[in-house]
């Protein structure tokens, strides 16, 4: 569904346009309803149309309180979500419980993630871009299974 990047500005409000590419696929598919809520393994925020956060939602609730890292997952997702709309703008506003946990600052970058988006500060997204990057090449064994089941 999303896929690509853009570099985006935040305005003074906290607020920042979703890519003109995206904005009609998500009056479609969920009336330009959606949710943030942070990231539980990187620092950014995950912003989900509202029906895709209506499958996830469920599944969140599901996972053990009794596992560690299923009620943190839960905790942080399910603690952090909130909804927001886009405005006759494009725009959304991002709460500022999330843009300090991303570090979102002027500058951030938008990264379609299929069912989802990711918001970077842009500085943090190039810095861990980069190191990902590094890391690949120090890496000379098999790539995992996962990618492996990728290949074409």
């Amino acid at each position: 569904m999303f896929s690509g990047n853009s570099s985006l500005s935040l305005d003074s409000k906290g607020r920042l346009a979703i890519p003109s590419r995206y904005r009609a696929r998500l009056a479609e598919i969920c009336d330009g309803n959606l949710i943030q809520t942070i990231n539980p393994l990187d620092r950014c925020v995950w912003i989900y149309p509202q029906s895709e956060w209506e499958v996830i939602e469920p599944k969140l609730r599901q996972l053990s309180d009794f596992v560690k890292d299923s009620r943190r997952t839960k905790q942080m997702m399910l603690g952090y979500a909130e909804e927001c709309s886009l405005d006759s703008h494009g725009r959304i506003r991002v709460t500022s419980t999330l843009k300090e946990f991303a570090g979102l600052e002027k500058q951030a970058v938008i990264l379609g993630q299929g069912n989802k988006f990711e918001l970077w500060d842009e500085s943090a997204w190039n810095t861990q871009h980069d190191e990902w990057l590094r890391s690949l090449e120090d890496d000379a064994g098999a790539p995992s299974e996962a990618l492996q089941q990728l290949s074409l």
